[in-house]
Order: structure tokens, then sequence, then C-alpha cells
């Protein structure tokens, strides 16, 4: 599991990813990859709309930029996570054939 920074989201930005999973029928693993933010951030938030205490006005505006770059910076994390369990499948059978 790769480690997210602290980030602030917005409401909207929050009641929107709870939306795709509720409303549109997504996995929350599915979703939570694709706005780059962990599952358990995803389900507190579900909790916390199901509850009706969904914060409004907290945290900072996230801009599209900002969404954009975190989604990219999990994504490369997945990816390098990926390349390394390649890489030691690779010396491994590598080292099996001789």
């Amino acid at each position: 599991m790769y480690k997210i920074p602290r980030q602030s989201y917005t409401t909207e930005f929050k009641q929107e990813a709870v939306r795709l999973v509720e409303v549109e029928g997504k996995t929350p693993a599915q979703v939570a990859r694709d706005l780059g933010i962990s599952e358990q951030t995803l389900a507190n938030w579900r909790k916390a709309h199901k509850a009706g205490k969904m914060a409004t006005g907290s945290g900072k505006p996230v801009t599209p930029e900002q969404m954009e770059l975190s989604r990219l910076r999990a994504e490369n994390s997945r990816l390098k996570m990926e390349l390394e369990i390649l890489e030691k499948a690779t010396a491994y059978f590598a080292k099996k054939s001789q």
C-alpha cells in the first residue's frame, strides 16, 4: 500500500466521490484509485455522508490541477510498485533457469 500525503478536500469533492460510489455504482476501490485518494478516506466520507455529518465548508479548495496531480502521484506509485514486482520476478526466474 502506498502512502498519500495528508490533504484537504472540499465538501463538493467529497460529495462527488460518494456519489460516484453510491449512485453510479462504481466500486469504492476504483473510485479511490481514479481520484488518487485512499480507500479508507473514501469509506470515512461515505460513513459521514450516511450519518448526515458531511462537514460543509471544511478544507481548502482543491483545484482541478491539484486533483490531477494527486491522481497522477497515486498512479506513479502504483506503477513503481508493479515494476519492482516484475523486476524481482525476472531476477528470480533468471536465477532459477541456470
